[in-house]
């Protein structure tokens, strides 16, 4: 343990080391909109700005478009010299600004837009609904007042929040997809998601009597969730599009919006020491808790898969083993090759979309079932060809006595082979269980909150890229650590087991 504490405050210090240091960042070379061209400018993926400046991409002044999941990462990547600009929308590129040392917007915007609910194709009694509701909304002022409560002056901002009214609720639900990374039209506080588009939500639920369900996913995640059927709304401040009405329909627009170019410049301000920003990013208002929620929905979702993929990778590699020693089996081996090369040919991000908006579409099945059902299958795959090398590995010889004992096939396997094999396959086991649980950091596109996510709802709160990543990456080594420390004290039991013998 002495080790594993002196090996992590070591790593925490270079990283504190790295992340103060840089070479000196290029001068600024956008000052307004006619010097994008040429220019590596950063969005957003999905949003209207990605789609407004795929025009200059590939033009003949080499512009180069940089597309991050998140707007933070953009920032981040304008403030290191990794890009000239970032094109995003006003109200959180103000956000960003206030937050961010060295950084400016243009006074030159670069195009208004209209914000709009959307809502699936086949829907539109719900549709009609929203949009008379937004209507009244409009007509009684609370549209202005919920606006005036999030980007009104500073005298009236924070007063005026929407008070959600005692209303019955017997017409159903609606479920909203939302990228809570996006302040102040949604963010997190406190542990919720609020902001201007959650309260509007929240007011028209009131004025249709339904009860509102919020989900939090990649923003490029909102869209299909609507049109999937896996949402009802989608709201996380959407520019109405004429590509975008291909796949969903809108509401009314409820406000008009600017697209702004952040550059670097401006004011320095004081930088926040190592202490503040640790408290802000995991001591107010117990945001670590969004790590601590992270971390056992990560570890649930590993447990589970890996009990199904034991399972099932066993089961495969049985069949596979008995196919290529006794040439039975001959249907369901072909059937266990046809799913170990597509699971092993397509990458576990995929099929966990496809299982989430695809095979389960019309069903409203827990995401975190989802997550272990297809982190389970694709750990299986995997499994089945290790079993299925150490049981190859075991020499043809002892399956040979085994039956020559009197021994059946099945008793020759359980009692004789497979022992020797899952102690020859342990150490590749525990590199499957590694690597899965790392590769539930994905399960954040279908808006489930593992570890990784629980670091992005920081980042997306306090606009600090570093740390929060940090913290994640150091978690995920402890648990390796300590998981290849325990293989590794496992292994030495087997061996003196072996002399002993």
């Amino acid at each position: 343990m002495k080790k594993l504490t002196k090996i992590l405050l070591m790593l925490i210090a270079c990283m504190m080391m790295l992340s103060g240091c840089g070479n000196e960042l290029p001068e600024n070379k956008v000052f307004g909109v006619d010097d994008l061209e040429g220019a590596v400018i950063g969005v957003q993926l999905g949003t209207t700005g990605d789609i407004y400046v795929t025009d200059y991409e590939g033009d003949a002044a080499g512009t180069v478009v940089e597309r991050y999941n998140k707007g933070t990462d953009a920032i981040q990547a304008l403030k290191q010299g990794k890009i000239d600009c970032v094109l995003i929308d006003e109200q959180p590129a103000i956000q960003y600004v206030s937050l961010n040392s060295g950084l400016t917007i243009l006074e030159e915007e670069f195009a208004l837009e209209d914000y709009a609910f959307a809502v699936g194709k086949e829907n539109d009694a719900l549709l009609n609904g929203m949009n008379e509701a937004l209507e009244k909304l409009k007509a009684n002022g609370t549209l202005a007042q919920i606006n005036e409560n999030y980007i009104g002056s500073d005298e009236v901002k924070g007063t005026m929040p929407y008070i959600t009214k005692d209303a019955e609720r017997t017409n159903g639900t609606v479920v909203v997809a939302t990228n809570a990374a996006f302040k102040p039209y949604e963010y997190y506080e406190n542990g919720k998601i609020v902001g201007i588009d959650i309260d509007i939500m929240q007011a028209i639920c009131d004025e249709l009597g339904m009860e509102m369900v919020i989900e939090d996913m990649e923003f490029d995640s909102v869209i299909t969730a609507v049109s999937s059927g896996k949402a009802d709304v989608g709201a996380s401040g959407l520019t109405v599009t004429e590509e975008r009405k291909k796949n969903i329909n809108f509401t009314t627009s409820y406000t008009t919006a600017k697209q702004v170019i952040i550059v670097r410049g401006g004011e320095d301000k004081e930088t926040a020491s190592f202490g503040e920003r640790f408290h802000a990013n995991f001591i107010k208002d117990a945001r670590y808790m969004y790590l601590v929620k992270g971390l056992l929905n990560t570890l649930v979702i590993t447990i589970f898969a890996v009990i199904i993929g034991i399972i099932l990778g066993f089961i495969i590699a049985i069949i596979r083993t008995s196919h290529d020693r006794n040439g039975g089996l001959t249907i369901l081996n072909a059937i266990c090759k046809v799913y170990l090369t597509i699971i092993r040919g397509t990458p576990a991000m995929v099929q966990l979309l496809i299982i989430y908006y695809v095979i389960f579409a019309s069903t409203s099945i827990n995401k975190l079932i989802v997550a272990i059902i297809a982190f389970g299958i694709n750990s299986a795959a995997y499994v089945a060809e290790v079993v299925r090398s150490g049981i190859m590995a075991v020499d043809k010889g002892q399956f040979e006595a085994g039956r020559s004992l009197g021994l059946t096939y099945n008793q020759t396997m359980r009692f004789i082979i497979l022992p020797q094999a899952i102690k020859n396959i342990l150490p590749a086991l525990c590199n499957e269980f590694i690597s899965l649980i790392k590769e539930t950091s994905i399960s954040g596109y279908i808006g489930l909150a593992e570890l990784t996510k629980g670091g992005d709802i920081i980042r997306s709160v306090t606009f600090d890229a570093f740390m929060p990543l940090i913290a994640v990456a150091i978690i995920y080594l402890v648990i390796v650590m300590l998981l290849t420390a325990g293989m590794n004290k496992l292994e030495r039991s087997l061996r003196g087991n072996e002399r002993d013998e």
